[in-house]
Protein backbone atom coordinates (compact mmCIF):
# COMPACT_ATOMS: atom_id res chain seq x y z
CA UNK A 1 0.00 0.00 0.00
CA UNK A 2 1.29 3.46 -0.81
CA UNK A 3 1.00 6.49 1.42
CA UNK A 4 -2.30 7.80 0.12
CA UNK A 5 -2.92 5.76 -3.00
CA UNK A 6 -1.37 3.34 -5.51
CA UNK A 7 0.16 3.79 -8.93
CA UNK A 8 1.73 0.99 -10.95
CA UNK A 9 4.79 1.71 -13.06
CA UNK A 10 7.25 4.56 -12.72
CA UNK A 11 10.93 4.49 -11.77
CA UNK A 12 11.96 1.44 -9.74
CA UNK A 13 15.50 0.87 -8.44
CA UNK A 14 16.36 -2.80 -8.99
CA UNK A 15 18.97 -4.81 -7.05
CA UNK A 16 19.66 -8.42 -6.22
CA UNK A 17 19.75 -7.52 -2.51
CA UNK A 18 18.80 -4.45 -0.51
CA UNK A 19 20.46 -4.10 2.91
CA UNK A 20 18.78 -1.63 5.26
CA UNK A 21 21.34 -0.45 7.82
CA UNK A 22 25.09 0.20 7.81
CA UNK A 23 26.46 -1.28 11.06
CA UNK A 24 28.71 -4.31 11.35
CA UNK A 25 25.89 -6.72 10.45
CA UNK A 26 24.75 -4.87 7.33
CA UNK A 27 28.23 -4.09 6.02
CA UNK A 28 29.70 -7.57 6.61
CA UNK A 29 26.71 -9.17 4.90
CA UNK A 30 26.90 -6.75 1.97
CA UNK A 31 30.60 -7.45 1.45
CA UNK A 32 29.98 -11.20 1.33
CA UNK A 33 26.99 -10.91 -1.03
CA UNK A 34 28.72 -8.46 -3.35
CA UNK A 35 31.12 -11.17 -4.47
CA UNK A 36 28.27 -12.43 -6.68
CA UNK A 37 25.33 -10.00 -6.42
CA UNK A 38 24.42 -6.35 -6.99
CA UNK A 39 23.80 -4.88 -3.53
CA UNK A 40 22.21 -1.66 -2.30
CA UNK A 41 22.87 -0.32 1.21
CA UNK A 42 20.22 2.04 2.61
CA UNK A 43 21.39 4.16 5.55
CA UNK A 44 19.48 7.11 6.99
CA UNK A 45 22.58 9.08 7.95
CA UNK A 46 26.12 8.75 6.66
CA UNK A 47 27.65 5.31 6.12
CA UNK A 48 29.78 5.70 9.24
CA UNK A 49 26.80 6.41 11.53
CA UNK A 50 25.43 3.29 13.22
CA UNK A 51 25.00 1.69 16.64
CA UNK A 52 28.21 -0.26 15.93
CA UNK A 53 30.21 2.95 15.87
CA UNK A 54 29.44 3.61 19.55
CA UNK A 55 30.29 0.14 20.89
CA UNK A 56 33.16 0.70 23.31
CA UNK A 57 33.81 -2.68 24.91
CA UNK A 58 34.62 -5.13 22.13
CA UNK A 59 33.73 -8.55 20.72
CA UNK A 60 33.64 -11.68 22.86
CA UNK A 61 35.23 -14.82 21.41
CA UNK A 62 37.22 -17.83 22.57
CA UNK A 63 40.75 -16.80 21.60
CA UNK A 64 43.10 -18.00 24.35
CA UNK A 65 44.42 -21.33 25.58
CA UNK A 66 42.82 -20.96 29.03
CA UNK A 67 39.35 -20.51 27.53
CA UNK A 68 37.05 -22.88 25.65
CA UNK A 69 33.72 -22.86 23.82
CA UNK A 70 31.85 -24.59 26.63
CA UNK A 71 32.77 -21.86 29.10
CA UNK A 72 31.59 -19.10 26.74
CA UNK A 73 28.40 -21.05 26.01
CA UNK A 74 27.71 -21.52 29.73
CA UNK A 75 28.33 -17.83 30.48
CA UNK A 76 25.88 -16.86 27.72
CA UNK A 77 23.23 -19.30 28.94
CA UNK A 78 23.58 -18.11 32.53
CA UNK A 79 23.17 -14.47 31.55
CA UNK A 80 20.14 -15.32 29.36
CA UNK A 81 18.15 -16.59 32.36
CA UNK A 82 16.82 -19.75 30.71
CA UNK A 83 15.53 -18.25 27.44
CA UNK A 84 18.60 -18.61 25.24
CA UNK A 85 18.23 -21.10 22.40
CA UNK A 86 21.14 -23.52 23.03
CA UNK A 87 21.61 -24.41 19.35
CA UNK A 88 21.97 -20.74 18.44
CA UNK A 89 24.35 -20.06 21.33
CA UNK A 90 26.47 -23.00 20.21
CA UNK A 91 26.57 -21.76 16.61
CA UNK A 92 27.44 -18.16 17.46
CA UNK A 93 30.07 -18.93 20.10
CA UNK A 94 31.85 -21.45 17.87
CA UNK A 95 31.79 -18.94 15.02
CA UNK A 96 33.60 -16.34 17.10
CA UNK A 97 37.26 -17.04 16.22
CA UNK A 98 36.51 -17.05 12.48
CA UNK A 99 34.56 -13.79 12.82
CA UNK A 100 37.54 -12.13 14.55
CA UNK A 101 39.87 -13.49 11.86
CA UNK A 102 37.68 -12.03 9.12
CA UNK A 103 37.61 -8.60 10.79
CA UNK A 104 41.41 -8.69 11.05
CA UNK A 105 41.53 -9.34 7.31
CA UNK A 106 39.28 -6.32 6.80
CA UNK A 107 41.85 -4.24 8.65
CA UNK A 108 40.40 -3.90 12.15
CA UNK A 109 43.44 -3.12 14.38
CA UNK A 110 42.55 -5.16 17.47
CA UNK A 111 44.86 -4.48 20.43
CA UNK A 112 47.69 -6.95 20.94
CA UNK A 113 49.98 -8.24 23.66
CA UNK A 114 52.97 -9.10 21.54
CA UNK A 115 51.75 -11.39 18.76
CA UNK A 116 48.56 -12.36 20.62
CA UNK A 117 45.34 -10.38 20.84
CA UNK A 118 44.92 -8.41 24.06
CA UNK A 119 41.77 -9.71 25.75
CA UNK A 120 39.66 -7.81 28.28
CA UNK A 121 37.39 -9.07 31.04
CA UNK A 122 33.75 -7.97 31.37
CA UNK A 123 30.83 -8.69 33.66
CA UNK A 124 29.56 -12.30 33.87
CA UNK A 125 32.42 -13.66 31.71
CA UNK A 126 34.41 -16.44 33.37
CA UNK A 127 37.53 -15.70 31.28
CA UNK A 128 39.21 -12.78 29.56
CA UNK A 129 37.86 -13.12 26.03
CA UNK A 130 36.87 -9.66 24.75
CA UNK A 131 38.91 -8.51 21.76
CA UNK A 132 38.97 -4.74 21.57
CA UNK A 133 40.54 -1.60 20.13
CA UNK A 134 41.18 0.44 23.29
CA UNK A 135 37.74 1.76 24.32
CA UNK A 136 36.51 2.51 20.78
CA UNK A 137 36.19 -0.96 19.26
CA UNK A 138 33.01 -0.20 17.35
CA UNK A 139 34.47 2.90 15.74
CA UNK A 140 37.50 0.95 14.52
CA UNK A 141 35.27 -1.79 13.06
CA UNK A 142 32.98 0.76 11.41
CA UNK A 143 35.93 2.57 9.78
CA UNK A 144 37.49 -0.61 8.41
CA UNK A 145 34.23 -1.93 6.95
CA UNK A 146 33.23 1.46 5.54
CA UNK A 147 36.50 1.71 3.61
CA UNK A 148 35.94 -1.75 2.12
CA UNK A 149 32.34 -0.99 1.16
CA UNK A 150 33.12 2.37 -0.45
CA UNK A 151 35.66 0.77 -2.78
CA UNK A 152 33.46 -2.14 -3.86
CA UNK A 153 32.15 -1.91 -7.45
CA UNK A 154 29.01 -4.00 -6.82
CA UNK A 155 27.87 -2.17 -3.68
CA UNK A 156 25.74 0.95 -4.16
CA UNK A 157 25.41 3.13 -1.04
CA UNK A 158 22.41 5.42 -0.52
CA UNK A 159 23.25 7.77 2.35
CA UNK A 160 20.56 9.95 3.94
CA UNK A 161 17.92 7.50 2.71
CA UNK A 162 15.39 6.06 5.17
CA UNK A 163 13.35 2.90 4.63
CA UNK A 164 9.65 3.65 5.21
CA UNK A 165 7.85 0.33 4.70
CA UNK A 166 8.45 -3.11 3.27
CA UNK A 167 6.63 -3.90 0.03
CA UNK A 168 4.84 -7.25 0.34
CA UNK A 169 3.25 -9.36 -2.35
CA UNK A 170 -0.07 -9.57 -0.49
CA UNK A 171 -0.50 -5.81 -0.34
CA UNK A 172 0.63 -5.29 -3.90
CA UNK A 173 -1.13 -8.13 -5.70
CA UNK A 174 -4.05 -8.93 -3.32
CA UNK A 175 -2.83 -12.34 -2.18
CA UNK A 176 -5.44 -14.15 -0.04
CA UNK A 177 -4.75 -14.40 3.69
CA UNK A 178 -5.51 -17.56 5.65
CA UNK A 179 -6.62 -17.22 9.28
CA UNK A 180 -4.27 -14.30 9.89
CA UNK A 181 -1.23 -16.10 8.49
CA UNK A 182 -0.23 -15.11 4.95
CA UNK A 183 0.86 -18.44 3.53
CA UNK A 184 2.05 -17.17 0.13
CA UNK A 185 3.22 -13.70 1.10
CA UNK A 186 6.77 -12.45 0.53
CA UNK A 187 8.76 -9.25 0.61
CA UNK A 188 9.47 -7.63 -2.75
CA UNK A 189 11.51 -4.62 -1.63
CA UNK A 190 11.03 -1.40 0.26
CA UNK A 191 9.85 2.18 -0.05
CA UNK A 192 12.69 4.56 0.79
CA UNK A 193 12.48 8.25 1.69
CA UNK A 194 15.31 10.27 0.17
CA UNK A 195 16.08 12.72 2.98
CA UNK A 196 17.95 14.97 0.55
CA UNK A 197 14.86 15.90 -1.50
CA UNK A 198 11.97 14.30 0.49
CA UNK A 199 11.00 12.07 -2.43
CA UNK A 200 10.01 8.43 -1.90
CA UNK A 201 11.86 5.94 -4.08
CA UNK A 202 10.99 2.31 -4.80
CA UNK A 203 13.68 -0.36 -4.29
CA UNK A 204 12.88 -3.78 -5.73
CA UNK A 205 15.02 -6.76 -4.72
CA UNK A 206 15.14 -10.53 -4.72
CA UNK A 207 16.26 -10.41 -1.07
CA UNK A 208 15.73 -7.70 1.54
CA UNK A 209 17.84 -7.60 4.72
CA UNK A 210 17.01 -5.63 7.86
CA UNK A 211 20.11 -4.60 9.84
CA UNK A 212 18.79 -1.39 11.37
CA UNK A 213 19.98 -1.82 14.96
CA UNK A 214 17.94 -1.31 18.09
CA UNK A 215 15.36 1.04 19.56
CA UNK A 216 17.00 2.73 22.53
CA UNK A 217 15.49 6.10 21.60
CA UNK A 218 12.12 4.85 22.80
CA UNK A 219 13.46 5.69 26.28
CA UNK A 220 14.31 9.13 27.62
CA UNK A 221 17.78 8.10 28.80
CA UNK A 222 19.75 5.88 26.45
CA UNK A 223 23.30 5.14 25.40
CA UNK A 224 22.13 4.81 21.79
CA UNK A 225 22.62 7.38 19.02
CA UNK A 226 19.62 9.32 17.70
CA UNK A 227 19.17 6.90 14.78
CA UNK A 228 18.10 4.02 17.08
CA UNK A 229 14.34 4.33 16.59
CA UNK A 230 13.48 0.67 15.95
CA UNK A 231 12.85 1.12 12.23
CA UNK A 232 13.45 -2.47 11.14
CA UNK A 233 11.39 -3.98 13.95
CA UNK A 234 8.46 -1.66 13.23
CA UNK A 235 8.56 -2.25 9.46
CA UNK A 236 8.72 -6.01 9.89
CA UNK A 237 5.79 -5.95 12.32
CA UNK A 238 3.65 -3.89 9.96
CA UNK A 239 4.46 -6.30 7.13
CA UNK A 240 3.25 -9.29 9.19
CA UNK A 241 6.51 -10.82 10.44
CA UNK A 242 6.71 -12.41 13.88
CA UNK A 243 8.31 -10.30 16.61
CA UNK A 244 9.59 -11.88 19.84
CA UNK A 245 10.68 -11.00 23.40
CA UNK A 246 10.30 -7.23 23.21
CA UNK A 247 9.84 -7.04 27.00
CA UNK A 248 13.56 -7.65 27.50
CA UNK A 249 15.26 -4.25 27.24
CA UNK A 250 18.75 -4.08 28.68
CA UNK A 251 19.70 -1.01 30.69
CA UNK A 252 23.43 -0.37 30.79
CA UNK A 253 24.27 0.22 34.44
CA UNK A 254 26.84 2.98 33.95
CA UNK A 255 26.18 5.99 31.77
CA UNK A 256 27.77 9.32 32.72
CA UNK A 257 25.39 11.47 34.73
CA UNK A 258 25.71 15.02 33.40
CA UNK A 259 23.10 17.29 31.77
CA UNK A 260 25.23 17.78 28.63
CA UNK A 261 26.61 14.24 28.35
CA UNK A 262 23.58 12.73 26.55
CA UNK A 263 24.01 9.53 28.61
CA UNK A 264 27.59 8.94 27.49
CA UNK A 265 28.37 5.26 28.04
CA UNK A 266 31.05 4.22 30.53
CA UNK A 267 32.10 0.83 29.23
CA UNK A 268 31.54 -2.32 31.27
CA UNK A 269 35.22 -2.96 30.67
CA UNK A 270 35.98 -0.40 33.42
CA UNK A 271 34.39 -2.76 35.94
CA UNK A 272 36.17 -5.65 34.26
CA UNK A 273 39.41 -3.85 35.06
CA UNK A 274 38.49 -3.33 38.71
CA UNK A 275 36.22 -0.27 38.96
CA UNK A 276 33.96 -0.14 42.04
CA UNK A 277 30.38 1.09 42.29
CA UNK A 278 29.82 3.40 45.26
CA UNK A 279 26.75 5.07 46.73
CA UNK A 280 26.73 8.74 47.75
CA UNK A 281 28.28 7.77 51.12
CA UNK A 282 31.24 6.18 49.37
CA UNK A 283 30.14 2.60 50.17
CA UNK A 284 30.39 -0.36 47.79
CA UNK A 285 26.87 -1.79 47.60
CA UNK A 286 27.23 -4.58 45.02
CA UNK A 287 29.10 -6.75 47.54
CA UNK A 288 25.78 -7.43 49.28
CA UNK A 289 23.84 -8.04 46.06
CA UNK A 290 25.70 -10.73 44.10
CA UNK A 291 28.80 -12.96 44.57
CA UNK A 292 30.38 -11.34 41.51
CA UNK A 293 29.79 -7.85 42.96
CA UNK A 294 30.44 -5.26 40.20
CA UNK A 295 30.95 -8.05 37.66
CA UNK A 296 27.43 -9.46 38.05
CA UNK A 297 25.22 -9.61 34.92
CA UNK A 298 23.96 -6.27 33.68
CA UNK A 299 20.34 -6.76 34.72
CA UNK A 300 21.38 -7.40 38.32
CA UNK A 301 23.74 -4.41 38.44
CA UNK A 302 21.18 -2.08 36.85
CA UNK A 303 18.42 -3.16 39.29
CA UNK A 304 20.79 -2.77 42.22
CA UNK A 305 21.61 0.80 41.16
CA UNK A 306 17.93 1.53 40.59
CA UNK A 307 17.12 0.20 44.07
CA UNK A 308 19.91 2.25 45.61
CA UNK A 309 18.65 5.45 43.96
CA UNK A 310 15.00 4.83 44.89
CA UNK A 311 15.94 3.99 48.48
CA UNK A 312 18.25 6.96 49.07
CA UNK A 313 16.62 9.52 46.81
CA UNK A 314 20.02 10.27 45.26
CA UNK A 315 20.33 11.26 41.61
CA UNK A 316 23.23 8.94 40.79
CA UNK A 317 25.80 6.47 42.08
CA UNK A 318 29.54 6.63 41.44
CA UNK A 319 32.04 4.55 39.52
CA UNK A 320 35.55 4.58 40.96
CA UNK A 321 38.67 3.50 39.09
CA UNK A 322 41.01 5.92 40.88
CA UNK A 323 42.77 3.08 42.73
CA UNK A 324 44.30 1.90 39.42
CA UNK A 325 47.52 3.42 38.09
CA UNK A 326 46.89 6.61 36.09
CA UNK A 327 49.07 5.30 33.26
CA UNK A 328 46.93 2.17 32.99
CA UNK A 329 43.74 4.25 32.74
CA UNK A 330 45.30 6.53 30.12
CA UNK A 331 46.36 3.54 28.01
CA UNK A 332 43.26 1.37 28.45
CA UNK A 333 40.48 3.98 28.42
CA UNK A 334 41.76 7.03 26.51
CA UNK A 335 38.43 7.98 24.94
CA UNK A 336 36.40 7.60 28.15
CA UNK A 337 39.04 9.57 30.07
CA UNK A 338 39.01 12.36 27.48
CA UNK A 339 35.23 12.65 27.44
CA UNK A 340 34.95 12.64 31.24
CA UNK A 341 37.58 15.40 31.45
CA UNK A 342 35.48 17.48 29.04
CA UNK A 343 32.67 17.34 31.62
CA UNK A 344 34.95 18.11 34.56
CA UNK A 345 35.58 14.58 35.88
CA UNK A 346 39.00 12.95 36.12
CA UNK A 347 38.68 9.16 36.03
CA UNK A 348 42.28 8.89 37.30
CA UNK A 349 41.64 10.82 40.51
CA UNK A 350 38.00 10.63 41.55
CA UNK A 351 34.74 8.64 41.34
CA UNK A 352 32.51 9.75 38.46
CA UNK A 353 28.66 9.97 38.62
CA UNK A 354 26.75 7.29 36.69
CA UNK A 355 23.16 6.13 36.16
CA UNK A 356 21.54 3.28 34.18
CA UNK A 357 20.24 4.03 30.67
CA UNK A 358 18.45 1.99 27.99
CA UNK A 359 21.10 0.21 25.99
CA UNK A 360 20.09 -2.92 24.07
CA UNK A 361 16.97 -4.74 22.84
CA UNK A 362 17.18 -8.49 23.37
CA UNK A 363 13.95 -8.94 21.39
CA UNK A 364 13.12 -8.10 17.80
CA UNK A 365 12.26 -9.71 14.48
CA UNK A 366 12.10 -13.47 14.94
CA UNK A 367 14.76 -15.23 12.82
CA UNK A 368 16.22 -18.71 12.41
CA UNK A 369 19.92 -19.61 12.26
CA UNK A 370 20.12 -18.34 8.67
CA UNK A 371 18.61 -15.00 9.60
CA UNK A 372 15.36 -15.83 7.81
CA UNK A 373 12.29 -14.12 9.18
CA UNK A 374 8.80 -15.59 9.01
CA UNK A 375 8.25 -13.69 5.73
CA UNK A 376 9.84 -15.20 2.59
CA UNK A 377 12.55 -13.06 0.93
CA UNK A 378 13.10 -11.11 4.17
CA UNK A 379 16.22 -11.67 6.29
CA UNK A 380 17.37 -9.80 9.39
CA UNK A 381 20.34 -9.79 11.75
CA UNK A 382 21.81 -8.03 14.75
CA UNK A 383 19.93 -6.01 17.34
CA UNK A 384 16.94 -5.78 14.99
CA UNK A 385 16.31 -9.46 15.66
CA UNK A 386 15.41 -12.02 18.25
CA UNK A 387 17.76 -14.83 17.24
CA UNK A 388 17.67 -16.75 20.51
CA UNK A 389 21.27 -15.89 21.41
CA UNK A 390 20.56 -13.42 24.21
CA UNK A 391 17.48 -14.90 25.87
CA UNK A 392 16.24 -12.66 28.68
CA UNK A 393 19.53 -10.75 29.08
CA UNK A 394 22.51 -10.19 26.80
CA UNK A 395 25.99 -11.17 27.94
CA UNK A 396 28.38 -8.23 27.51
CA UNK A 397 30.15 -8.00 24.12
CA UNK A 398 28.09 -10.77 22.52
CA UNK A 399 26.30 -8.27 20.26
CA UNK A 400 29.11 -7.52 17.78
CA UNK A 401 29.84 -11.26 17.79
CA UNK A 402 26.23 -12.06 16.86
CA UNK A 403 26.31 -9.60 13.96
CA UNK A 404 29.56 -10.93 12.53
CA UNK A 405 28.53 -14.60 12.75
CA UNK A 406 25.04 -14.02 11.36
CA UNK A 407 26.49 -11.99 8.48
CA UNK A 408 28.08 -15.24 7.34
CA UNK A 409 24.96 -17.40 7.70
CA UNK A 410 22.63 -14.80 6.14
CA UNK A 411 24.92 -14.27 3.16
CA UNK A 412 25.46 -18.01 2.69
CA UNK A 413 21.72 -18.70 2.70
CA UNK A 414 20.93 -15.94 0.21
CA UNK A 415 23.82 -16.85 -2.10
CA UNK A 416 22.81 -20.53 -2.12
CA UNK A 417 19.28 -19.59 -3.11
CA UNK A 418 20.51 -17.08 -5.67
CA UNK A 419 22.91 -19.49 -7.36
CA UNK A 420 20.36 -22.32 -7.39
CA UNK A 421 17.64 -20.12 -8.87
CA UNK A 422 15.41 -20.22 -5.79
CA UNK A 423 15.25 -16.46 -5.37
CA UNK A 424 12.60 -14.70 -7.46
CA UNK A 425 13.73 -12.03 -9.87
CA UNK A 426 13.18 -8.43 -8.65
CA UNK A 427 9.64 -7.33 -9.48
CA UNK A 428 9.76 -4.60 -12.17
CA UNK A 429 6.18 -3.31 -11.77
CA UNK A 430 5.99 -2.34 -8.11
CA UNK A 431 3.64 0.54 -7.31
CA UNK A 432 5.33 3.89 -6.99
CA UNK A 433 4.63 6.12 -4.02
CA UNK A 434 1.69 8.47 -4.41
CA UNK A 435 1.22 11.23 -1.80
CA UNK A 436 -2.47 11.59 -2.75
CA UNK A 437 -3.99 14.50 -0.83
CA UNK A 438 -1.38 14.55 1.94
CA UNK A 439 -0.36 18.04 3.02
CA UNK A 440 2.98 19.38 4.30
CA UNK A 441 3.38 19.31 8.07
CA UNK A 442 2.52 22.74 9.46
CA UNK A 443 3.14 22.18 13.17
CA UNK A 444 6.37 20.38 13.96
CA UNK A 445 5.54 20.59 17.66
CA UNK A 446 3.06 17.75 17.12
CA UNK A 447 5.93 15.39 16.31
CA UNK A 448 8.31 16.62 19.00
CA UNK A 449 5.68 16.50 21.74
CA UNK A 450 4.54 12.98 20.79
CA UNK A 451 8.15 11.80 20.64
CA UNK A 452 8.84 13.24 24.10
CA UNK A 453 5.64 11.80 25.56
CA UNK A 454 6.36 8.29 24.29
CA UNK A 455 9.85 8.33 25.78
CA UNK A 456 8.65 9.60 29.15
CA UNK A 457 5.89 6.97 29.31
CA UNK A 458 8.35 4.14 28.60
CA UNK A 459 10.91 5.52 31.03
CA UNK A 460 8.46 6.02 33.89
CA UNK A 461 6.22 2.98 33.43
CA UNK A 462 8.20 0.35 31.47
CA UNK A 463 11.71 0.80 32.83
CA UNK A 464 14.05 -1.31 34.94
CA UNK A 465 11.31 -2.17 37.46
CA UNK A 466 7.66 -2.51 36.37
CA UNK A 467 4.21 -3.14 37.83
CA UNK A 468 0.82 -4.12 36.41
CA UNK A 469 -0.60 -0.69 37.19
CA UNK A 470 2.21 1.12 35.43
CA UNK A 471 2.05 -1.21 32.42
CA UNK A 472 -1.73 -0.78 32.10
CA UNK A 473 -1.32 2.98 32.22
CA UNK A 474 1.43 2.84 29.61
CA UNK A 475 -0.78 0.73 27.32
CA UNK A 476 -3.67 3.23 27.42
CA UNK A 477 -1.46 6.21 26.77
CA UNK A 478 0.59 4.59 24.03
CA UNK A 479 -2.56 3.43 22.21
CA UNK A 480 -3.93 6.98 22.27
CA UNK A 481 -0.69 8.33 20.78
CA UNK A 482 -0.64 5.50 18.20
CA UNK A 483 -4.04 6.60 16.93
CA UNK A 484 -2.90 10.21 16.67
CA UNK A 485 0.32 9.29 14.88
CA UNK A 486 -1.63 7.04 12.48
CA UNK A 487 -3.84 9.97 11.46
CA UNK A 488 -0.89 12.34 11.12
CA UNK A 489 1.03 9.82 9.03
CA UNK A 490 -1.70 9.36 6.43
CA UNK A 491 -2.61 13.05 6.27
CA UNK A 492 0.91 14.48 6.05
CA UNK A 493 3.62 14.53 3.40
CA UNK A 494 6.42 12.35 4.73
CA UNK A 495 9.55 13.57 6.43
CA UNK A 496 12.18 11.71 8.43
CA UNK A 497 10.89 12.82 11.83
CA UNK A 498 7.38 11.58 11.10
CA UNK A 499 8.62 8.20 9.84
CA UNK A 500 10.76 7.75 12.97
CA UNK A 501 7.87 8.76 15.23
CA UNK A 502 5.63 6.15 13.59
CA UNK A 503 8.28 3.50 14.16
CA UNK A 504 8.95 4.63 17.71
CA UNK A 505 5.32 4.38 18.81
CA UNK A 506 5.05 0.96 17.14
CA UNK A 507 8.05 -0.32 19.10
CA UNK A 508 6.65 1.19 22.32
CA UNK A 509 3.40 -0.70 21.69
CA UNK A 510 5.30 -3.98 21.20
CA UNK A 511 7.36 -3.54 24.38
CA UNK A 512 4.28 -2.78 26.48
CA UNK A 513 2.22 -5.66 25.08
CA UNK A 514 5.00 -8.20 25.59
CA UNK A 515 5.69 -6.90 29.11
CA UNK A 516 2.01 -7.24 30.02
CA UNK A 517 1.93 -10.79 28.66
CA UNK A 518 4.85 -12.10 30.73
CA UNK A 519 3.53 -12.65 34.27
CA UNK A 520 6.81 -13.40 36.01
CA UNK A 521 10.18 -11.73 36.56
CA UNK A 522 13.09 -13.00 34.48
CA UNK A 523 16.29 -11.39 33.29
CA UNK A 524 15.65 -7.83 32.14
CA UNK A 525 11.91 -7.98 32.84
CA UNK A 526 11.13 -7.38 36.52
CA UNK A 527 7.50 -6.93 37.59
CA UNK A 528 6.89 -6.24 41.29
CA UNK A 529 3.48 -7.95 41.02
CA UNK A 530 5.17 -11.17 39.82
CA UNK A 531 8.60 -10.94 41.50
CA UNK A 532 9.62 -14.57 41.03
CA UNK A 533 10.94 -16.50 38.06
CA UNK A 534 8.49 -19.21 36.99
CA UNK A 535 10.11 -21.88 34.82
CA UNK A 536 7.05 -24.09 35.07
CA UNK A 537 4.88 -21.67 33.11
CA UNK A 538 7.07 -19.02 31.48
CA UNK A 539 10.15 -20.81 30.19
CA UNK A 540 9.21 -19.73 26.66
CA UNK A 541 9.41 -16.84 24.26
CA UNK A 542 6.81 -14.14 23.81
CA UNK A 543 5.73 -13.83 20.18
CA UNK A 544 3.53 -11.11 18.72
CA UNK A 545 2.40 -10.33 15.17
CA UNK A 546 -0.28 -8.66 13.08
CA UNK A 547 -2.92 -11.00 11.74
CA UNK A 548 -5.80 -10.71 9.32
CA UNK A 549 -7.94 -7.63 9.68
CA UNK A 550 -5.11 -5.72 11.36
CA UNK A 551 -5.69 -7.11 14.86
CA UNK A 552 -2.82 -8.07 17.14
CA UNK A 553 -2.40 -11.78 17.82
CA UNK A 554 -0.14 -13.25 20.51
CA UNK A 555 1.37 -16.66 20.97
CA UNK A 556 3.21 -17.56 24.13
CA UNK A 557 4.18 -21.06 23.11
CA UNK A 558 7.75 -22.28 22.84
CA UNK A 559 9.48 -21.71 19.53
Amino acid sequence: MTHSGMQLGGMVETFDTVVVGSGIGGLCTALRLAEHMKVAIITKRELMESNTRYAQGGMAAVLSENDDFELHIEDTLQAGAGLCHPDVVNMVVKGGPEAISELLQYGVPFDRDGSDLSLANEGAHSRRRVARVKDQTGLAIQRALTERVKDHPRIHVFERHMAVDLITRSRTYSVTENDGTIETDSVLGTYVLDLNNHQVRVFSASATILATGGAGKVYLYTSNPDIASGDGIAMAYRAGARIANMEFVQFHPTCLFHPQAKSFLISEATRGEGAYLLNARGERFMMNVHPLAELAPRDIVARAIDHELKTTGDDCVFLDLSHRDPEFIEDRFPFILKRCLEFGYDLRKEPIPVVPAAHYCCGGVLVDQNGQTTLPSLWALGETTCSGLHGANRLASNSLLECAVYAKTVAADILERYQSGQLPAPAPDLPIWSPGFARPLREGVIISESWDEIRRILTNYVGIVRSNKRLDRARRRIEFIRAEVHDDYWDTVLNGDLVELRNLVTVAHLIVECALARRESRGLHFNVDYPNRDDGTWLRDTVIWRGGGGQVLQSLGSL
